[in-house]
């Protein structure tokens, strides 16, 4: 069975936000046994899994991606939408838009201290949108 949904999560500003919760809130059913591939439909924003648990690592992700990727850098071309813009773009592309997550039990297979991360870089992005692809019995 291949299942598919595609919801928006809700805006935040720029910073590594913890959204499992609202992920699967909009997800009515996941197989007892399968994979979960979620894909963000944004250029400016990424998913990741990270630690869920002490929330001074969602605040060290921004500080080491904002010293990785620094905004008004004089060698950027791509300036017109804003001094967060380009460097959204390269933080995108560096942590990527996708992930695949196992599912046992009819539950995401993530480890105790895992947690699916919406890596906003945008100081004003909006919702973003998510495509959920599930694979399962």
């Amino acid at each position: 069975m291949v299942s598919q949904f595609e919801f928006s999560l809700k805006e935040r500003n720029a910073g590594f936000h913890i959204v499992t919760n609202e992920i699967l809130s909009h997800i009515p059913h996941l197989p007892t046994t399968g994979i979960i591939n979620l894909f963000i439909k944004h250029t400016s924003a990424a998913l990741s899994i990270n630690e869920n648990a002490d929330p001074d690592v969602r605040i060290d992700m921004k500080s080491i991606f904002n010293r990785l990727v620094k905004e008004r850098e004089p060698y950027y071309l791509h300036t017109m939408e804003g001094d967060d813009d380009m460097p959204a773009h390269a933080k995108s592309s560096i942590i990527g838009v996708s992930l695949t997550i196992p599912i046992s039990n009819g539950r995401l297979n993530l480890g105790t201290w895992q947690g699916i991360y919406l890596c906003e870089f945008r100081d004003y992005g909006g919702p973003r949108k998510i495509v959920a692809t599930i694979i399962g019995d």
